[in-house]
């Protein structure tokens, strides 16, 4: 197994995504996963890939970055070792959604919160929203909860950080094992 994960860094404009991934396949690399977001006006993307047998991490970054020397990207390829499937347990997704005003320090404290009790963060979107309005500083956290884990204590303790920071806060369940949405 090659896997490969894959970042991209660039001024956003139409066509990254497309140039990209086009460059990855004719490489010979097979996209598994993507996650990408725009940050303000800049762009953000992880693609992670298959690359064929013998082919180097430093060969595929040389090659995307020749082949986009033009495009201002800035890439970074770093090779995946070992297994890289997430072991399958027993967890329930939360959506831990806060909002109210911008200040220093709001992810550090939350997560700390979230860590604190051994839970990971698996996704996190912070968006201060507010324009003329300092209130409207949104943030939302896709939390998977084990049964190890001390869940109405973490979501106490998340209430009571909330509470000491004049957030808004919800929190939402939704069952990882549930299957019944169809793509």
């Amino acid at each position: 197994m090659n896997k490969m994960i894959i970042s991209v860094l660039a001024q956003d404009r139409p066509g990254i995504i497309a140039s990209v991934t086009s460059d990855l396949c004719d490489l010979g690399c097979n996209l598994e996963n993507v996650n990408q977001m725009i940050l303000q006006n800049q762009f953000a993307g992880f693609f992670v890939v298959q690359a064929p047998e013998g082919v180097s991490a430093e060969t595929i970054r040389q090659d995307l970055t020749l082949r986009e020397k033009d495009q201002g990207l800035t890439i970074h390829v770093r090779s995946l070792e070992g297994d890289t499937q997430a072991p399958v347990e027993e967890k329930e997704i939360f959506l831990i959604t806060t909002s109210g005003p911008d200040q220093k320090g709001l992810v550090a404290q939350l997560s700390s919160v979230i860590s604190s009790f051994g839970a990971n963060i698996v996704n996190l979107k912070a968006v201060f929203m507010g324009g003329s309005n300092p209130n409207e500083n949104v943030m939302s956290y896709q939390v998977p909860v084990t049964k190890e884990i001390d869940a109405p204590a973490l979501f106490a303790a998340l209430k009571e950080k909330a509470k000491e920071l004049d957030l808004d806060i919800r929190i939402q369940h939704k069952n990882i094992f549930d299957v019944t949405n169809k793509i």
